[in-house]
């Protein structure tokens, strides 16, 4: 054992020891088709291997002009422009517009040379003799997107570890990139144990609770692009766990075991962790509510984790501990993702100097400002977990919160990281 029993570490400190053990990535990349990379996270940046659109074209339906030609153009004194041609949507156009020349474009349509800008239709007036009138000016550039205003050739256009989103796949498409480098998704081992758990589809008897956690974790699992996979519930017996745990190790990249955790006599994780290899136990403690009783550990090289029985708990734990890895491979490269939603509080809270706490709220808008009302509550109350809209933390150095304070919420269902 590396550490003493609830000896509790802050958070930085914990993900640092662990990272001492950790490889420097735990994630392997692999290259799989554009239709296939939604979720997923890229293992290196793409760069633009042209221009896009490639080509000027107009934003309107009207005519493509010299932007000069139309300058002073009102209603009262109108440009006169004769009317040269058309161009159709694909094709590449045929003439050139001249001093005071228009063609007809369309949307999206391609710009023919001599012209560097579009006139919206409802700002001309045909004459019926082959002339337009102009009585809106337009100056260059207007209403027209260059060969590279979308993009150049050479540009990045997304990061490493970027999270793919389906404009994103549109976006890709429109470059030609079809195969993609992307992280592998981490498999994650879950395992809930206790002698009171029973299957979800089990009639609880006094005394007993549906597993919970073995459902919850694997939905965060999903959620941060890992794959889950369940080991199912595992009684209070040493050797039970120790054959479970095992197997999980060799089938698995991170195990997480929920329950066991706290302080008690028939609490057996800790000693089962211990005892599974080197390095073993690296911490047992989070200066975290909820979540203290939290433990993390090394086996070779691959994270064991043993979070807290409680559910609301437990998940702020994974996110805490397991999400960085899902998403970044390690705690070195973590970045902020998804940003916080600045909220008022709506009722002043406690906290304990040395602790991080990490409160639950319902938001709502009043008076034009938006409110976080805490979801408190007995712990090991669901109800806070399903009504909650997001997340906010009271930092260590805090001794609490005022009410009419402002926080930052982190919504659930975002990529947000603690």
């Amino acid at each position: 054992m590396g550490e003493e029993f609830f000896t509790v570490l802050p958070v930085t400190e914990a993900r640092k020891k662990l990272d001492d053990y950790l490889p420097v990535e735990l994630r392997s990349s692999e290259r799989r088709p554009l239709l296939e990379c939604l979720g997923r996270r890229l293992a290196r940046p793409v760069l633009s291997q042209e221009n896009v659109p490639g080509f000027a074209r107009s934003t309107v339906d009207g005519f493509a002009v010299r932007a000069r030609d139309t300058f002073g153009a009102t209603e009262g004194a109108p440009a006169y422009l004769r009317i040269i041609g058309e161009v159709r949507m694909g094709e590449v156009p045929e003439c050139r517009v001249g001093a005071g020349e228009a063609v007809r474009v369309a949307t999206g349509a391609m710009l023919p040379e001599g012209a560097d800008a579009a006139v919206m239709i409802e700002h001309t007036e045909p004459l019926g003799n082959g002339e337009i009138e102009v009585i809106r000016p337009v100056g260059p550039g207007e209403n027209v997107i260059l060969p590279d205003e979308d993009i150049s050739s050479g540009e990045e256009i997304f990061p490493t570890n970027h999270l793919l989103r389906p404009q994103d796949l549109g976006f890709l498409a429109a470059v030609g990139e079809l195969e993609l480098e992307v992280w592998a998704p981490l498999v994650v081992g879950i395992i809930s144990t206790g002698d009171e758990v029973v299957p979800p589809e089990a009639k609880p008897r006094p005394g007993q609770v549906r597993d919970i956690n073995s459902y919850t974790l694997a939905g965060k699992v999903l959620e941060c692009g890992g794959k889950p996979v369940l080991y199912g519930l595992v009684k209070d017996d040493p050797e039970m766990l120790h054959q479970v745990l095992r197997q999980a190790l060799e089938e698995t990249d991170i195990v997480v075991v929920s329950g066991g955790s706290s302080v008690g006599t028939r609490d057996l994780t800790t000693d089962v962790i211990s005892g599974l290899g080197k390095p073993g136990l690296v911490f047992h403690g989070l200066a975290i509510r909820p979540g203290k009783p939290t433990m993390g550990a090394v086996v070779g090289k691959k994270p064991v984790f043993g979070l807290p029985g409680h559910p609301a708990a437990a998940l702020i734990s994974f996110d805490l501990l397991v999400a960085p890895l899902l998403k970044f491979g390690s705690y070195r490269g973590i970045k902020p993702a998804a940003l916080p939603v600045p909220a008022l509080l709506s009722r002043s809270l406690a906290s304990a100097p040395g602790r991080e706490d990490f409160i639950r709220v319902k938001l709502r808008s009043k008076d034009g400002k938006l409110w976080a009302d805490p979801l408190l509550g007995k712990s090991g109350l669901l109800s806070p977990m399903v009504r909650g809209d997001g997340i906010f933390r009271i930092p260590l150095e805090k001794e609490g919160v005022a009410a009419g304070s402002e926080v930052d919420v982190y919504l659930f269902g975002t990529d947000y990281v603690l």
